[in-house]
């Protein structure tokens, strides 16, 4: 009993390798390729390192500026005995002083209001980044599973056309054919090989594209698609939701930076302060000295500096403001294209799927039939070379219509309210 518990054991530890690579390799859905290119990108982790130095800068700013600390020699003589010597003179002081720029308060408080702003549009910016890879990577995705249908598409077209040689040659045995349609249809079918390895370069690339965002190995099975006729939300949702899809996230936020940029400029108008103290050490039986300094800056010619600066940094904010709503104008724009394409696809693919490639495949069915009772060979290789176009033309559509689908359906970024 207890030998062949042993040795049940041992044939399960080698079949464990065996049932492993027998095992499928998982498949690559096209949420989860979105999911893995946002987890992976390096460029998402710089722009997080970017809004990581905004809120850095952010902290510190409006900030005191840092005092200074000062010394020398006060009233050194030039002229008698002691001339440039420390102690020369009853008057001289070696002195060590200490002095603090007081900036106004509504400065500072513009400086912080300038660098929350930044920090703000460094955070939108990583938030449309995000966006932006997951759209690209959706399409790529889509991109090698377009391939991967057109090859299919051939590779079927291809045992079908197998046919048409079959029928050459048994009308060529019967004496009823002739070598030309032979070689006509072998023609035929070499040609759709070399479709064929164009469809396959094709995907390469697109896996190529697709491994760009993820790692994932290049012949990774992928999954379903989505139905790429419906949507997470209809055009007016989109439309509703403008402001906080990715290419207008950083807009509010350079606005407000534009505001406290400006606000800083009129705070320049306003006198600064300045404080300092000094201690100053005389010769010994004289008595040391303190000194108190306050300073004002005198804002005098405001005509030609701060009312100018003033001037420029107002233009600044209508400039942003002014560029903020023609952004907005075209991401309305966008959306408004992007969907009428993403139906127009929708509808030729709709076409192509339930008239035009069953009508293709009868027609063929016809020519092959009266070419097998003893018809010309030409109309049934017309009918085949539509039948190849039409299924060309079905594949690019459908990938087409999911990289549409894909650049809607990623559009507003993920946990945003909808």
């Amino acid at each position: 009993m207890v030998s062949f518990k042993r040795l049940s054991a041992a044939l399960l530890l080698a079949l464990v390798p065996v049932l492993a690579a027998a095992a499928p390799p998982p498949v690559l859905t096209l949420q989860a390729a979105a999911d893995q290119a946002v987890a992976q990108a390096p460029l998402l982790e710089a722009r997080r390192a970017q809004a990581e130095s905004a809120r850095q800068e952010a902290a510190r700013a409006g900030a005191l500026p840092d005092p200074q600390l000062t010394f020398g020699i006060d009233n050194l003589a030039t002229q008698g005995p002691g001339a440039f010597t420390a102690g020369g003179d009853t008057m001289t002081m070696r002195t060590v002083g200490i002095s603090q720029a007081l900036p106004s308060h509504t400065k500072r408080q513009a400086e912080r209001a300038m660098g929350q702003a930044q920090a703000v549009e460094a955070g939108a910016a990583e938030v449309a980044t995000s966006t932006s890879i997951r759209q690209t990577a959706a399409g790529a995705w889509v991109s090698v599973w377009g391939a991967q249908q057109e090859i299919a598409m051939l590779r079927a077209l291809r045992s079908a056309w197998n046919q048409d040689i079959d029928a050459a040659t048994a009308r060529l045995r019967g004496a009823s054919g002739s070598a030309a349609d032979v070689l006509a249809a072998r023609m035929e079918a070499l040609d759709l090989d070399n479709r064929l390895d164009e469809a396959t370069a094709q995907e390469a690339q697109a896996r190529a594209s697709l491994a760009r965002w993820i790692d994932t190995a290049n012949d990774a099975p992928l999954a379903d698609p989505p139905d790429f006729a419906v949507l997470p939300f209809d055009e007016s949702s989109l439309i509703a939701h403008v402001d906080a899809q990715g290419v207008l996230l950083a807009w509010p936020a350079r606005e407000d930076a534009a505001a406290a940029a400006l606000t800083v400029a009129q705070a320049d108008k306003r006198p600064a302060w300045n404080l300092g103290v000094s201690y100053g050490s005389r010769v010994r039986g004289l008595s040391d000295m303190v000194s108190l300094q306050v300073g004002v800056s005198l804002p005098l010619f405001t005509r030609n500096r701060q009312d100018r600066g003033i001037a420029a940094r107002a233009a600044d904010l209508d400039a942003v403001r002014l560029e903020h709503a023609d952004a907005r104008r075209a991401q309305i724009e966008a959306i408004h294209r992007a969907w009428s394409q993403w139906e127009a696809w929708g509808a030729q693919v709709r076409r192509h799927r339930d008239v035009l490639l069953p009508l293709a495949r009868d027609r063929v069915a016809l020519a092959l039939a009266a070419y097998r009772g003893g018809g010309d060979i030409a109309p049934l290789l017309s009918a085949r070379r539509d039948e190849l176009a039409h299924h060309a033309d079905y594949a690019r559509m459908q990938a087409e219509y999911g990289r549409a689908w894909a650049a809607l359906a990623y559009l507003i970024p993920a946990g945003a309210d909808r």
